[in-house]
């Protein structure tokens, strides 16, 4: 990802940087890893001169802490993940787009205008979608992948050779399909089942990653393991026997927006990047290069044809419900946020 991106060297050296008044013809980015095109980014700044400085995190957790920990009024939009958009609205870090801001808003498909998450899109726009299950490496195991079990309760010769995403959102949400309960449940009984299920699984797990989890794939240096749509397909396409699962049980689906921060330092900058990502051509780059969904009308005629046809983007009949990840009461993600750091201990 450094070849990709100009990526500052740390938080506290953008903070240094975006102190005092507004600074003309810049914009500071904190996004995914390996999640837009530096050619995209060369384009914005040949059209509107501005400098484009990226920070990047590996999870919506990850980004909201350093935000919450004094990264806010560093930066000037992120890119957070559906429910995160919610949480970081109801914590005060998000700035209101106006009516009118946004020249393009228009090109939102309006399946995506009015999501639950952002209602009437005031704080984002739509960026990229898909789905996180995971790949199962063919060569090292040909039976049915299409299960939980094989993350939760694998067959002995994957045991010890999985990935997990380092990403409580995700982890959780499939931990409830593989037990079929609901998320953000209050039930005791039901929550001692989930961590006593959780704590045995760790025993199967190699490791918790998720900015190389296409790579500990491709490498073999696991047999199985979580990830996101589209970094599977780029996966298969560096190793032809992984395959992306489809579980009985379920798996999350996503949408990720990129938002405006609260005192963003640079707003106009910012204002001009997000109209800049709802030109078709521009958002449909993005598509090509990171293959995932797109929620603006008009960029079919840029896609590339091959990702209508990705078996990463197209689920069987038979594949359970994809489900989004819930926004828990305060008394509840406590809850499940103590589940988490006993699992990651």
């Amino acid at each position: 990802m450094k070849h990709m991106i100009k990526a500052s060297a740390t938080a506290m050296a953008l903070a240094l940087a975006a102190t005092g008044a507004s600074a003309e013809g810049k914009l500071v980015v904190y996004h995914w890893f390996e999640y837009i095109p530096q050619d995209l980014l060369d384009k914005f700044t040949a059209e509107t001169g501005i400098e484009v400085t990226m920070d990047t995190y590996d999870s919506n957790e990850a980004m909201l802490a350093s935000l919450k920990a004094g990264a806010i009024g560093t930066y000037d939009v992120a890119v957070p993940g559906d429910y995160m958009v919610s949480i970081m609205a109801g914590e005060g870090l998000l700035d209101t787009v106006a009516d009118g801001e946004l020249a393009n808003k228009g090109n939102i498909s309006s399946d995506w205008a009015d999501p639950s998450f952002d209602p009437g899109r005031m704080h984002s726009i739509p960026y990229q979608w898909g789905s996180t299950a995971f790949m199962v490496d063919t060569a090292s195991y040909s039976g049915d992948i299409n299960s939980t079990e094989i993350l939760f309760n694998p067959p002995a010769e994957l045991s010890g050779k999985i990935n997990m995403l380092d990403s409580q959102g995700e982890v959780m949400a499939m931990a409830a399909l593989h037990l079929g309960m609901e998320q953000c449940s209050t039930d005791r009984d039901k929550l001692k089942a989930l961590n006593a299920m959780l704590q045995e699984a760790k025993g199967h797990w190699a490791s918790f990653n998720s900015d190389t989890a296409k790579e500990v794939l491709v490498s073999g240096d696991v047999s199985v393991g979580m990830i996101y749509d589209g970094f599977g397909a780029k996966a298969r396409s560096e190793k032809a026997s992984l395959k992306y699962a489809f579980p009985s049980q379920g798996y999350v689906v996503w949408m990720d927006n990129v938002v405006l921060l609260k005192d963003a330092p640079n707003r106009d900058s910012a204002i001009k990047f997000m109209d800049f990502l709802l030109e078709p051509e521009n958002i449909a780059a993005v598509s090509n290069y990171a293959r995932y969904g797109l929620g603006v009308n008009g960029a079919g005629e840029f896609l590339d044809p091959e990702l209508a046809t990705l078996p990463e983007s197209n689920p069987p009949a038979e594949a359970g419900a994809g489900v989004f990840i819930e926004v828990c009461d305060e008394a509840t993600q406590a809850v499940y946020d103590k589940i988490w750091t006993n699992l990651k201990k």
